[in-house]
């Protein structure tokens, strides 16, 4: 398999978690499935992948508006992060991105930019070892404004010091990969790397 590039221009990375360090994604479609299915929430799987990168509770309150729901985004928020955290000792890494991370450690700054909660993404990262790594974390904690909105990204970049043309963010979802773009940084879609 091919094996991801970085950029001549790169002086640092950004990450993704879910899906781009973390082979987390089928546990949270499940702890989705299961509060959904609790909760009343209709959705399609489609349109959750769609979302990917945003929090749980901007995903429901869109989904309020579509569907005339009137869910509370933080009760079924704090309900699948229940169901999310009960399995997520089962996270294993995507290797063809964590590999860029043991090359370039101490060679580029590197940093997390993720949507997901910062206690979650902390748990994640100390589950696959990669807690020693990263000292920049930007999760949804930590931000007003959510992918694709550039905030996260540039908030990285920002605490490492560099400016944002020259970060390459590595993501797997369609808002992260925009919110890259916004924040005039290079981007790689890593799904075709695994």
């Amino acid at each position: 398999m091919k094996s991801i590039e970085i950029y001549p221009n790169t002086k640092a990375l950004i990450f993704d978690l879910d899906g781009t360090l973390a082979d987390s994604m089928p546990i949270h479609h499940e702890s989705w499935k299961k509060t959904s299915k609790i909760m009343g929430v209709d959705y399609s799987f489609d349109f959750l992948c769609s979302c990917a990168g945003m929090p749980t509770s901007e995903i429901i309150e869109l989904l309020n508006q579509r569907n005339n729901h009137s869910i509370n985004p933080q009760e079924f928020s704090l309900l699948k992060e229940e169901f999310f955290t009960k399995e997520m000792h089962n996270i294993k890494e995507i290797s063809s991105v964590t590999d860029l991370v043991y090359k370039y450690h101490k060679k580029l700054p590197m940093a997390v930019g993720t949507g997901g909660k910062r206690k979650i993404a902390e748990e994640t990262l100390k589950i696959l070892g990669l807690n020693k790594y990263f000292s920049i974390l930007v999760s949804a904690d930590d931000v007003t404004q959510f992918k694709p909105n550039p905030e996260t990204f540039l908030k990285c970049a920002d605490l490492m010091g560099i400016s944002p043309q020259n970060c390459q963010v590595f993501e797997d979802g369609a808002l992260g990969i925009q919110a890259a773009q916004k924040a005039g940084m290079m981007v790689t879609d890593v799904t075709p790397f695994y």
